[in-house]
C-alpha cells in the first residue's frame, strides 16, 4: 500500500458521503474501496501518528493495524460522524496499545540493562498523559469528553479541526472541552492551567 496525502490535505480531504459509501463497500469485502480509503486518509494519519510517536516503525505498524481494523469492522461505522474521525479513533487506540507494549518491553529491557539515555521532556509528558494520574483520569472520563480533550490538548487541534475530526458541531466541542476540564480537575484534585 502507498502513503499518499489526501487531496484536501486533512482528515476531510474527501467527500464524507463518498467515504461512507466506501466504508459500506469495504464492509462488503471490496478491496478497491479499502485502497481508495487508504490513499485518501493514510497521509494525514501518518502525519498525526508521527506527532504522537517518533518511532517510525511503530507508526508504520499502527497505520497498517488501523486499516486492517477498518477492513474487519467497516460495517460497524454505520455513518456515525465523519469516516476520518472514526478511522482516527481506531489509529489512536492502536497507537496507545503499541506504546503500552513498547513500554512493557522497555521495562523488561531496562531491568536487564542500565538506561543509556534519558527520555526527552516531551516523552515524559506524553507518558504521564497516557500512563500517569492524568491518563488514569482520562480513562475514567466518558469517551466523548476524553476524545475532545485528547484532540484539543494532546494533539493540539483547534476547535474547528476537532469538530471536523469528530463530526460534531464546534459548540459541542467547546462544551465537552469545558466539562472534560472540570472533570479532570476534580479527578486530580488540583487546578489545571487555563480557564474553563
Amino acid at each position: 500500500m502507498r502513503l499518499l496525502r489526501p487531496a484536501g490535505g486533512g482528515p476531510s480531504g474527501g467527500d464524507e458521503d463518498d467515504d461512507a459509501a466506501l466504508l459500506r463497500a469495504v464492509a462488503r469485502g471490496d478491496t478497491e474501496a479499502l485502497a481508495v480509503l487508504y490513499d485518501r486518509h493514510a497521509g494525514w494519519l501518518h502525519a498525526r501518528l508521527t506527532r504522537r510517536c517518533p518511532d517510525q516503525e511503530t507508526v508504520r505498524e499502527v497505520l497498517q493495524d488501523t486499516f486492517v481494523t477498518v477492513w474487519r469492522s467497516a460495517g460497524a461505522h454505520r455513518g456515525r460522524g465523519e469516516a476520518g474521525g472514526w478511522i482516527w479513533v481506531i489509529a489512536a487506540r492502536r497507537l496507545v496499545d503499541a506504546q503500552r507494549v513498547r513500554a512493557r518491553a522497555e521495562r523488561v529491557t531496562v531491568s536487564a540493562e542500565p538506561a543509556v539515555t534519558a527520555p526527552s521532556a516531551e516523552d515524559r509528558v506524553l507518558a504521564g498523559l497516557e500512563y500517569g494520574e492524568v491518563g488514569a483520569a482520562l480513562d475514567r472520563m466518558s469517551p466523548e469528553l476524553a476524545e475532545v480533550l485528547r484532540a484539543t490538548v494532546v494533539d493540539g487541534l483547534t476547535t474547528r479541526e476537532t469538530a471536523r475530526l469528530l463530526g460534531i458541531p464546534e459548540g459541542t466541542v467547546k462544551t465537552r472541552a469545558l466539562r472534560a476540564r472540570r472533570e479532570l480537575r476534580a479527578a486530580l484534585g488540583s487546578p489545571l492551567g487555563g480557564t474553563a
